[in-house]
């Protein structure tokens, strides 16, 4: 199951930002790829470098495997590799999907001088983060494909970075951004899942 889950891995990687970053600037001119010079110890900074070794333990999990290292005991069963094959790439097409309902609204990163149209249709009637949603699904997937050390360190690295960025760099972005048509948003709908994490009052994050 390693080689399937460092093949879902690559294909992930390949699609959610490869791809769809070369598609964004074949449609735009624009890679969608913002922050390349942030400022040393800012929080887009902070989470910049968690999600760098994130990703960089989500790859080491499937190679550690394939070297030798054991799974994690109570996880390694034949029936959760299996239904970690299913939820990965369920999250591998969730994410695809996601960032094609952003448009050309698309982005890595947040530039703060930047406006563009606040999305809230498609995946975006769902939850405000489906992007994320569906990177943490795919995580988890992974995990139990390989359920050893390295790929759940990858795992909680990337819930604690996703959460960073949606609470400490992107919401209050949007807020200042979009004003009143956020505030309304937010408080429809939740911040991963539906219902889940709306916010009602004027702070960023709750």
């Amino acid at each position: 199951m390693a080689v399937s889950a460092l093949v879902v891995y690559l294909v992930w990687a390949l699609l959610a930002f490869g791809l769809r970053s070369w598609v964004q600037w074949r449609r735009t001119g624009d890679t969608g790829f913002r922050g390349a010079n942030l400022g040393r110890g800012t929080a887009q900074w902070r989470v910049r470098a968690l999600f760098a070794v994130a990703v960089l333990a989500g790859f080491a999990g499937p190679v550690a495997a394939l070297a030798g290292l054991d799974a994690v005991g109570v996880l390694d069963r034949p029936a959760v590799r299996v239904a970690g094959l299913a939820v990965a790439v369920t999250g591998v097409a969730a994410t695809v999907a996601a960032q094609w309902s952003m448009g050309a609204s698309w982005r890595i990163g947040v530039d703060e001088g930047e406006r563009t149209e606040l999305v809230t249709s498609g995946a975006f009637t769902l939850a405000r983060n489906p992007i994320f949603t569906a990177m943490i699904v795919t995580m988890a997937g992974l995990t139990a494909m390989v359920p050893n050390p390295a790929t759940l360190i990858a795992l909680a690295l990337v819930v604690v970075a996703i959460e960073m960025q949606v609470r400490m760099v992107e919401e209050p972005y949007l807020e200042r951004v979009h004003g009143d048509a956020y505030a309304r948003y937010r408080a429809e709908v939740g911040r991963f899942v539906p219902w889940a994490g709306r916010l009602h009052s004027s702070r960023p994050s709750a």
